[in-house]
């Protein structure tokens, strides 16, 4: 490593202190809550590219044992598509904003809606993508996204798209705009009724809340833990209404790995 790069890495890593640093102390009673995409994995041009690696895996597994399984992971992903990416691993886990979600008793929970129109709208979604090979259709069932990150010029007819197919949906969806992203969603449902839903129910209950993410859908679960009086963390940079920072995905895995050694040591004194 040259002498510039080692200065890179040293101011890097000095960052990553800081951060750490200003984010809230420790506890115990904790009940976490933790977007995916950008937060405690790394963002992937496509949705099917993000791996877990054995790390993340044990990782989790040692968050699980030190908060007495107050873990969830909370995602625009679909449950189904969440226990692939994690297999073995299972956690409680809300899926599609909200829409699913797999409670501490592998109780699946699912909020009914007309799928009719939203199948005719997923083949307009799907026939834009194929004509626009920077776009990535991403059909989670009662959520579909449309991704740009890979076309960033092509954001306009994207959103262009949506709204029309959600004039056509009615009031029972919305639509929902994240990083590169804009999706179609089931109204009333969101990041933060799903950690709320999550707080009523054992081994979530009683303890204090932390939501961290890195994108818009985020907002939601940051505004429901700060009003019940949690922390909320936001990733990276932009306007929010999180309490605390961290810089990016790899800060939050170290963040989390720091915690994990805290509630191992707490829970034998």
């Amino acid at each position: 490593m040259g002498k510039g790069e080692r200065a890179h890495a040293m101011r890097g890593s000095a960052a990553r202190d800081a951060a750490l640093a200003s984010t809230p102390q420790f506890s115990a009673r904790w009940a976490l809550f933790l977007d995916i995409d950008g937060t405690l994995l790394d963002h992937a041009e496509h949705p099917a590219a993000v791996h877990v690696d054995a790390y993340v895996l044990d990782l989790l597994n040692r968050l699980r044992d030190a908060h007495d399984g107050a873990v969830a992971l909370i995602s625009g992903r679909a449950v189904a598509d969440i226990d692939a990416l994690f297999h073995p691993l299972r956690l409680p886990v809300a899926g599609q904003h909200g829409v699913e979600r797999r409670d501490a008793q592998e109780r699946l929970h699912r909020h009914a809606l007309p799928v009719e129109g939203l199948r005719h709208a997923a083949e307009r979604i799907a026939l834009m993508a194929a004509h626009h090979p920077g776009l990535v259709f991403e059909d989670k069932g009662l959520n579909l996204a449309l991704h740009y990150r890979r076309a960033p010029h092509m954001e306009r007819e994207v959103q262009r798209l949506m709204r029309e197919l959600l004039g056509e949906l009615g009031d029972q969806f919305e639509l929902q705009s994240g990083k590169l992203v804009w999706e179609i969603k089931p109204s009333g449902r969101d990041k933060g009724t799903a950690v709320a839903e999550f707080l009523q129910e054992p081994p979530f209950a009683g303890r204090q809340p932390v939501f961290i993410g890195d994108d818009l859908t985020d907002e939601f679960g940051f505004a429901l833990v700060n009003s019940v009086g949690g922390h909320s963390i936001k990733v990276g940079t932009g306007p929010s209404q999180a309490n605390w920072r961290l810089p990016d995905a790899r800060s939050v895995r170290r963040w989390l790995d720091e915690l994990a050694r805290y509630g191992l040591v707490a829970s034998r004194t």
